[in-house]
């Protein structure tokens, strides 16, 4: 049974050290320029070489996105972006533009290409083609079914590869090429600047009554007619793993790094585990369905896999996500007295209780049992974002484990 890749999503260096730290087997980055996530933090060069370097000296792989539809303006500039990612050791390139996939095979022949889902690949001819070309891997498009999936890996040519979306938020667009944004907000979507307008609440306005909005009703749930589901494969290792699926790649360029350890800790997990032994996994089921319902999510589908998804899959009633638990910074420079570092990232006060998140799988609830400032002085409680304290606890963290707190809301 061959073991699938999981590639996890960064959108800066923190969240790529949580990536690598908590089991990821690849990540995906992307730089400040052809980056299909332009509002993501996104990474500087230097920042993208301290990260490969992370990456690397734990035999981890770091791809970079340069998935946008170029336009002429983009050309010269792309190629001085290649020259740069060559540089600092970049392992693949996540392209959709045949353009951007000319000048990258020009200019650093050695890297590998991989085929962005934004290319709308949906057949084992559009992959043939791509392979045929010189790109080692192709992302399927979000509309293929896992039978579909199996058909292509039937059709192409043995060592190449094949990546699916298992995990994260669903754009209503086909395979993501949406000009929705671009006409309502002017903002480009395929130039990583989308605005989110399939989240938006609609009402409709008659011509001759202005003022008068009348809401667009799928059914008596509410408005929210194109606001998906995310997509959640837990449950359905072993049928990703059958299909032939090379590379598990998690949704999530916009996320922290509460939500990038959860899912890569979980999925790691469940995937080890079936590879392990198939009982071990279907013992962990209800484990991991737990687990993954920390991570701040919309509720879940499996999307396309099974077939077209019908009204079920979208959200009616609200375009605002679940958020089960708040993260609150990650364990630094650990003492030998248990006592660590940590960058303020949500309030939290002397007394509460609180939860280790630790890479090995297990959660240890604890109570804060001290907070010091940076000149020395004993505080009650966190209130400013990215204030530095030191920590103490009732349970010892070790370095980087994440720290969050439980509290269902909404948000």
């Amino acid at each position: 049974m061959k073991k699938p890749e999981l590639l996890c999503p960064a959108k800066g260096i923190e969240e790529l050290k949580t990536a690598v730290n908590y089991g990821a087997d690849a990540v995906y980055i992307g730089g400040e320029v052809f980056s299909l996530r332009a509002k993501a933090k996104n990474f500087t060069l230097d920042e993208m070489a301290e990260g490969i370097r992370y990456a690397h000296d734990r035999g981890i792989r770091i791809y970079v996105t340069a998935n946008i539809l170029a336009h002429n303006r983009d050309v010269d500039e792309a190629r001085d972006f290649f020259k740069e990612m060559k540089e600092i050791g970049t392992d693949a390139f996540i392209i959709s533009d045949p353009g951007m996939f000319t000048i990258a095979k020009e200019i650093c022949p050695d890297i590998e290409i991989h085929i962005s889902t934004q290319a709308n690949n949906t057949n084992y001819e559009t992959f043939r083609f791509w392979y045929d070309l010189g790109a080692k891997r192709v992302v399927a498009a979000r509309e293929l079914s896992l039978e579909e999936i199996k058909q292509i890996k039937r059709k192409i040519p043995d060592g190449s590869e094949i990546e699916c979306f298992i995990h994260g938020a669903m754009c209503i667009s086909y395979s993501g090429r949406c000009l929705l944004s671009n006409f309502l907000a002017g903002r480009d979507a395929n130039r990583g600047e989308c605005a989110h307008p399939c989240r938006w609440k609609y009402s409709l306005e008659e011509e001759s009554r202005p003022g008068e909005y009348y809401p667009v009703f799928e059914n008596d749930r509410g408005t929210y007619i194109m606001n998906s589901r995310d997509l959640c494969m837990i449950e359905h290792i072993p049928e990703l793993i059958d299909a032939g699926i090379d590379s598990f790649k998690i949704e999530g360029r916009m996320k922290n790094a509460l939500y990038v350890a959860c899912v890569t800790r979980t999925y790691r997990e469940a995937i080890d585990d079936y590879i392990a032994s198939p009982e071990k996994y279907y013992s962990g089921l209800d484990r991991y369905k737990e687990e993954i319902g920390k991570c701040t999510t919309r509720t879940f589908t499996t999307g396309f896999y099974f077939g077209r998804p019908g009204n079920k899959e979208q959200i009616y009633d609200s375009s605002t996500y679940v958020t089960e638990y708040t993260y609150l910074g990650k364990a630094e420079e650990v003492g030998e007295d248990g006592s660590f570092i940590l960058y303020q990232k949500n309030k939290f006060s002397v007394g509460e209780e609180i939860e280790i998140m630790r890479r090995d799988g297990d959660n240890t609830v604890c109570r804060v049992r001290s907070l010091t400032d940076d000149t020395g002085e004993n505080i009650e409680s966190v209130p400013h974002p990215g204030q530095k304290v030191r920590v103490r606890l009732s349970a010892f963290p070790e370095e980087q484990d994440i720290l969050r707190r439980k509290e269902c809301r909404q948000g």
